[in-house]
């Protein structure tokens, strides 16, 4: 079966977003697996490759497709930045996890730039993870958090997962949209904030307050912790109040990422409405 790829730049466009037309593909080119761990990130699904492929800050190394994906792009006007390797799905499905849904989209890219803790502008509210690993948690949080205009996700370098793979799957593109931000030591980071302003809101269910009444003010952390541990001593200490959902069911507690969408829909409700 013949597989094509796209001509290089001074080729002949065609199709919608000033595409190329494809051009026959050497049966010497191989598809390569993913980088070790050390490597660029992994991203791989429509809306994540879409997504990253659309980010002018994201440095895309290697695109690789099937010939229903690269339709799929061109049809949708997504200007490609790089030329692909087309290949079979399955030569994608053979480098990713048994549970990957890769839908025929394959990068590798550089990580993106980041802000510093200290250089997060004092408004709006910021999530700040206490330590969570799942990383298809993390990545459904940043969906949430892209979805509420969160300013910034600040994570601890250790203990957390990285920004490829199944986070950046999980995060459905969010991942393009949303900063994250990395900081050593959490309770340094947590007081950064709270020198520039931020009021500190720890989420925990064995909070003293109700989330839902709790006086809230803008710049504002929301400080989420990990399921089971919930927020660890330190910063449970450092957050000005620590607050928990009122759940009126006979469950009081929610996986991790429900309760960041949960409380992150009650906060900027409130902060909205003054």
């Amino acid at each position: 079966m013949r597989k094509d790829t796209w001509k290089p730049e001074g080729g002949k466009a065609s199709g919608k977003g000033g595409q190329r037309r494809p051009q026959r593909r050497s049966q010497r080119e191989r598809f390569r697996g993913p980088p070790s761990q050390d490597g660029p990130a992994i991203l791989y699904g429509w809306h994540t490759v879409k997504a990253a492929l659309e980010n002018p800050a994201r440095r895309i190394r290697r695109l690789v497709l099937t010939d229903n994906a690269a339709r799929r792009l061109a049809e949708d006007g997504v200007t490609l930045r790089i030329t692909p390797q087309i290949v079979r799905p399955d030569d994608i499905a053979a480098q990713l996890s048994a549970d990957a849904v890769h839908q025929g989209f394959f990068a590798e890219a550089d990580a993106l730039p980041a802000p510093d803790v200290e250089e997060l502008p004092p408004q709006g509210v910021v999530l700040v993870l206490d330590q969570i690993t799942d990383p298809h948690n993390v990545g459904a949080i940043l969906r949430s958090a892209a979805a509420f205009a969160v300013s910034a996700i600040v994570t601890t370098a250790r203990h957390s997962p990285e920004a490829t793979g199944v986070l950046a799957k999980s995060a459905s593109g969010a991942l393009e949209l949303v900063p994250m931000v990395t900081v050593q030591n959490l309770a340094r980071g947590l007081a950064a904030l709270k020198e520039r302003g931020f009021l500190l809101v720890g989420l925990d269910s064995s909070g003293d307050a109700d989330l839902a009444a709790v006086p809230l003010s803008s710049p504002l952390a929301l400080v989420l912790g990990a399921e089971g541990k919930g927020l660890r001593q330190l910063t449970r200490q450092t957050c000005d109040v620590v607050a928990q959902l009122n759940l009126p069911g006979e469950i009081k507690s929610l996986n991790v990422s429900n309760a960041a969408a949960l409380a992150l829909y009650i906060v900027t409700t409130r902060l909205r409405q003054g």
